[in-house]
């Protein structure tokens, strides 16, 4: 079964697949049109059987009782399996997977993944995701308070199976940073100086064994550096490593904007189909950010295996609170995914850390 495109020259074609959704709506044919999830609470809300394609998700959520809970989006795990695989394809925390980290949501839109009113709350996913014979989605619940969970899973069966043997996979991971003491060298040394010529100390934001191509990630940055002086965090060079290749890699950029396909240290919020800063941080980098880049014109394809980096600072200098979730297309079985981080070692740092060095050590300590 050739699945057809979804470009505007695809419309006319003749299509014989069966269009069918899983929704959250009230069996009953009230106006209960969602699940409620209690707190440690899973879930499976879609269990498909046969050959098809997942082509659109919308979820939001909603508190049972009182107001909306602080860093929800980090609290709820959405997990995807297909073809019925013990070790799922898709893990990240919900707010994560549709393209913002640091708990929160906002208005965006990009081309695969969306943020829409009111206040980004409708999460929406375009990426298409094939199975041979079975799909299934499964939401997992740590918020404090339970929960409304409103869904709509959109999929295509079809009569044949499907043209691919690759299948969509997720990927969130965390880390905070080791860098240098910036009290050991002039600000420009810290900012500038020194030569990476191995990649080995980089962040990764993916790593993974198998045949198929990388279609992007969305990277969430908390700068950490107290100082008056120039505080840009985004000096780092994306480096890709493609079935094993040493450095230098063939793909080797130039600065962490430079990737995400801005320019000039931005804070300038912009949001396109392909790339976007959705948070650009406060006055001097300080604070927040959230940005993303998805190869969709421009998938990055590897045979054996894929290592996806980007320095934390010009030759990992920096400290930071780095959050990513990485998308890609890969053959089965693909290297298995560790089970997500406690909820606890989940939640952002406060907006306004402490300067107290003990309760500093608290926040950084998990």
């Amino acid at each position: 079964m050739t699945f057809l495109g979804t470009s505007l020259r695809d419309l006319y074609r003749e299509r014989t697949n069966k269009r069918k959704r899983d929704s959250s709506y009230d069996r009953t044919g009230g106006n209960k049109d969602y699940f409620v999830f209690q707190p440690g609470e899973k879930q499976t809300i879609s269990d498909i059987t046969g050959s098809g394609c997942i082509t659109h998700i919308w979820m939001t959520m909603a508190p049972l009782n009182d107001s909306l809970e602080a860093y929800l989006h980090r609290k709820v795990v959405i997990r995807m399996y297909w073809d019925n695989e013990d070790n799922p394809s898709v893990q990240a925390p919900i707010g994560d997977f549709f393209g913002m980290g640091h708990g929160i949501t906002k208005n965006y839109a990009s081309a695969p993944l969306a943020m829409s009113p009111e206040d980004g709350r409708a999460l929406n996913c375009y990426f298409p995701m094939p199975f041979s014979d079975h799909a299934r989605i499964e939401i997992e619940s740590e918020a404090e308070e339970p929960i409304k969970f409103y869904f709509y899973i959109d999929y295509e069966l079809y009569d044949q199976p499907i043209d691919s043997t690759l299948r969509f996979h997720a990927h969130w991971k965390r880390e905070l940073t080791k860098g240098v003491d910036d009290g050991s060298m002039s600000n420009t040394l810290y900012c500038f100086g020194g030569k990476n010529t191995t990649g080995e100390s980089n962040y990764t934001i993916l790593e993974t064994e198998g045949k198929g191509h990388y279609v992007g990630c969305n990277l969430n940055i908390h700068n950490l550096r107290f100082t008056q002086e120039w505080n840009w965090y985004g000096e780092g060079d994306d480096m890709i490593f493609i079935d094993g290749e040493k450095w230098p890699p063939t793909l080797h950029g130039t600065g962490m904007e430079d990737y995400f396909n801005t320019a000039w240290c931005p804070q300038q919020e912009v949001t396109t189909p392909y790339h976007g800063i959705i948070l650009g941080g406060d006055q001097n980098w300080a604070g927040k950010i959230s940005a993303y880049r998805y190869h969709i014109q421009d998938p990055i394809t590897f045979e054996k295996s894929i290592k996806v980096t980007i320095e934390h600072g010009h030759n990992n200098h920096r400290s930071d609170d780095y959050s990513s979730t990485a998308y890609w297309y890969q053959s089965e079985p693909h290297t298995a995914q560790s089970d997500i981080k406690p909820v606890e070692e989940r939640l952002p740092l406060p907006d306004v850390l402490p300067f107290n060095e003990e309760d500093k050590k608290k926040c950084f300590d998990y």
